[in-house]
């Protein structure tokens, strides 16, 4: 008779995040032993993560701090995705709390890109041994897959979730003086909806806009525009590149009548920097 209880296989399996048949034989082969059984899923689960290492990784959750800044002058947010294979792992307690370690080491270690955050430490191990433990009792393929700081005198965080009984799926992190402070929650949460890849015209790439006039004129010729009309139709085609995708341009999600630049300005500050996170995008 097995010298275990229900009460042990539901334990170890909250504690393990591991499947009901792998607790049942880790328990069988440890006679019963929990912490023994425990080592024994760790033990088997590392084994497989060679194995896991070619599976896509597309959910997950991404998760945010705002912190004071090094030097004391202003504040740094810091925005990190770690992904699972299902959403199942996703929601798991073990899978939230790798996130939380991941999301601490990021801040302590002040990594700038996910290699730097993979060899930091926490306590004696490093994140990607940390990480590497966690995919072996989870059972799935595991990754840490990006990490960004922005810095700012004022730093606004907005994390949203796609489905309920998910962790967060969209992450967003604002930067501002402090005028525009009042105003970069509610901005944060515009960005969450409509995906600016910029902040202002002025930082989109060169090539960028040479591209987009190229295709907008290639267009504009297949159409049988007037010849004469085309640089004017051209670089309003542009100038609707840019209201798409950069964010001072776009209408403001809470007053479509408004520009997010003319938001700003009416607070009399200015965003000086922000990110955007997707799960799996």
């Amino acid at each position: 008779m097995a010298n275990y209880t229900a009460a042990d296989i539901k334990a170890l399996r909250e504690k393990s995040g591991a499947g009901m048949l792998d607790v049942k034989k880790a328990l069988d082969e440890a006679d019963g032993n929990v912490d023994k059984a425990m080592e024994i899923i760790r033990v088997k689960g590392l084994k497989g993560v060679a194995k896991r290492e070619g599976r896509s990784a597309s959910e997950g959750l991404v998760a945010a701090a705002v912190v004071d800044a090094p030097d004391a002058d202003g504040q740094v947010g810091v925005l990190v995705e770690v992904n699972a294979e299902t959403d199942f792992v996703a929601k798991n307690e073990r899978f939230l709390a790798l996130a939380d370690t991941v999301l601490g080491a990021a801040v302590a270690s002040e990594a700038a890109d996910t290699e730097a955050l993979l060899a930091a430490f926490v306590g004696d191990r490093s994140v990607q041994e940390v990480v590497d433990e966690a995919a072996a009792t989870l059972g799935e393929k595991i990754v840490v897959r990006r990490v960004h700081r922005v810095p700012g005198e004022r730093v606004a965080v907005y994390l949203h979730k796609t489905a309920k009984d998910l962790p967060p799926q969209v992450g967003v992190i604002v930067a501002s003086d402090a005028a525009a402070a009042q105003v970069a929650s509610d901005v944060a949460m515009h960005i969450a909806a409509y995906s600016p890849l910029y902040l202002s015209r002025e930082d989109v790439p060169e090539q960028t806009v040479a591209d987009e006039r190229r295709i907008a004129e290639e267009i504009s010729r297949n159409e049988g525009k007037p010849e004469a009309a085309l640089p004017k139709i051209v670089e309003g085609r542009l100038n609707g590149f840019f209201k798409d995708q950069v964010l001072l341009e776009q209408a403001y999600a809470r007053d479509p009548k408004k520009t997010v630049g003319q938001v700003v300005k009416e607070s009399g500050g200015e965003l000086t920097g922000f990110v955007r996170y997707r799960v799996g995008a």
